[in-house]
């Protein structure tokens, strides 16, 4: 997504992969072997470097606070993979100000 510039220079997008996975670790208090169970579950998915380093943006350390916060709550994988994806879609619909709009398939959701 690039860099937005504003009065005070140039502050990372929020949806740019910009922290490794121990700097993400530290910023969410959730251990990087973790990091990469949820990733394997498909909870959050980081940007790779052309290396394959995972990096985490604002928005996914956001993402992964709400998973601890679930898992706290008590809800399992499934669960917390359930409560993710009703809020991405009432997200989606929110921006699309409650039209249908259309899947990666191409037919409405």
């Amino acid at each position: 997504m690039g860099l937005m510039t504003g009065a005070r220079g140039s502050v990372p997008d929020s949806s740019r992969g910009v922290y490794g996975i121990s700097v993400a670790a530290e910023l969410t208090g959730i251990g990087a072997q973790t990091l990469r169970q949820y990733e394997s579950r498909g909870l959050v998915e980081p940007d790779r470097t052309a290396g394959g380093t995972r990096r985490y943006s604002a928005d996914d350390l956001d993402r992964l606070r709400r998973i601890s916060e679930l898992i706290d709550a008590g809800l399992n994988i499934a669960g917390v993979r359930m409560v993710l994806d009703l809020q991405d879609d009432s997200a989606r619909l929110r921006r699309h100000g409650g039209r249908p709009f259309r899947n990666e398939g191409g037919g409405h959701l």
